[in-house]
C-alpha cells in the first residue's frame, strides 16, 4: 500500500531543477535505423494530450503545441531531417490507447504513466518524467486531507491513473468521469464535486493562475511517465528510446519547458521531468 505524503506545492520542489546545461555540439551516439514501415509512411503520427499546458495544448491559432507535442515533431525530426513535422493527433485519457491500437497513431506521448496494466497492452519507453498526483478544491472549503472528501463527488478525467488509487485508498469516494482538464475544473466551480484529482505539476498551474482554488498539502500515486507503441514493434520502441534520450542530452527537452510553461511554475515543472528528483515511494 503506497502511503500518502504530505507537502507544501511549491516547498515540495523548492530549489530543485532540471539542469539545463549547454545543448551538446554532437549527439555522442548513433540514432538506430528508422523502422520500415514509418519509413515507407514518411510521417510519424504522435498522439498527445491538447488541454494539458504545458505538455499538449492549443494556441491561439488551435494548433497544438507544447512539450510533448515538441518531442512528437522532434522524433520526425531526427528521422526525417530538420523539415519534418509529426502529425500530431490529439487524444485524451480514455481513448489514447485505442487510437494507438486500431493504428490511427504511431506513439503516445501524452502524459502516459507507467503502470503494469497498461504494459500488458502496450510497449513503453524507458519513462522521462515523473509525476504526483494530488487534489484541488475551492478554496473557502474547510478539506485538507483526502480523507475528508470520502463520500463526497470528485472529479477524474476518465482514463486517469487517479482512479484506481481512490479505488483502492478511498473507496467512498463518488466518482464523475469526464473527459478531460476543462470539464473537470468547470465542475469543481459550478459546485457539481468537492474535489478534482489529478497530476500534481498541472494541478499547481491551476491554482497559480486561479484564486478560488487551492491544492490539498497531500501527494500519492507518485509515478513515472513514458511514451508507449504497439506491442512487439520493437524497432520502433529502440527508436522512440534513443530519440528521446537524444533530446535531453541536447537539452531540448529544458529548453521547451521554458517556452511552454508559465514563468511563476517553470522551475516546478523542470522537476518532475528530472529523473534524478523523483522520490521513493
Amino acid at each position: 500500500m503506497t502511503s500518502s505524503k504530505t507537502f507544501t506545492a511549491y516547498g515540495l520542489v523548492a530549489g530543485l531543477c532540471l539542469a539545463a546545461g549547454p545543448a551538446s555540439v554532437a549527439y555522442a551516439q548513433e540514432m538506430p535505423p528508422v523502422p520500415q514501415a514509418i519509413e515507407d509512411a514518411g510521417v510519424v503520427r504522435v498522439g498527445t494530450k491538447c488541454d494539458y499546458p504545458p505538455e499538449g495544448f492549443l494556441n491561439n491559432s488551435g494548433t497544438p503545441v507544447g512539450v510533448e507535442v515538441s518531442m512528437g515533431h522532434q522524433i520526425a525530426k531526427y528521422a526525417f531531417g530538420e523539415d519534418a513535422e509529426a502529425e500530431i493527433v490529439c487524444v485524451t485519457g480514455s481513448n489514447r490507447v485505442p487510437a494507438l491500437l486500431g493504428g490511427k497513431i504511431d506513439v503516445i506521448i501524452a502524459t502516459m504513466g507507467i503502470n503494469a496494466e497498461r504494459a500488458e497492452v502496450v510497449d513503453f519507453t524507458d519513462p522521462y518524467a515523473w509525476s504526483s498526483s494530488g487534489m484541488v478544491v475551492r478554496a473557502e472549503d474547510s478539506y485538507n486531507k483526502l480523507a475528508d472528501l470520502e463520500g463526497k463527488p470528485v472529479a477524474f478525467i476518465k482514463g486517469a491513473w487517479q482512479i484506481p488509487y481512490f479505488d483502492e485508498h478511498h473507496p467512498e469516494v463518488e466518482k464523475l468521469l469526464l473527459d478531460g482538464v476543462s470539464d473537470s475544473l468547470q465542475a469543481l466551480m459550478q459546485n457539481r464535486v468537492e474535489g478534482y484529482a489529478h497530476d500534481t505539476a498541472v494541478l499547481i498551474s491551476m491554482v497559480q493562475n486561479n484564486s478560488k482554488i487551492r491544492l490539498i498539502e497531500e501527494s500519492y500515486k507518485i509515478g513515472t511517465r513514458g511514451a508507449a507503441v504497439r506491442p512487439g514493434e520493437t524497432e520502433w520502441l529502440t527508436y522512440v528510446n534513443a530519440a528521446i534520450k537524444r533530446m535531453a542530452e541536447e537539452g531540448k527537452l529544458s529548453e521547451w519547458l521554458e517556452t511552454y510553461s508559465d514563468p511563476e511554475t517553470v522551475e516546478v515543472k523542470k522537476t518532475f521531468w528530472d529523473m534524478s528528483k523523483k522520490p521513493s515511494q
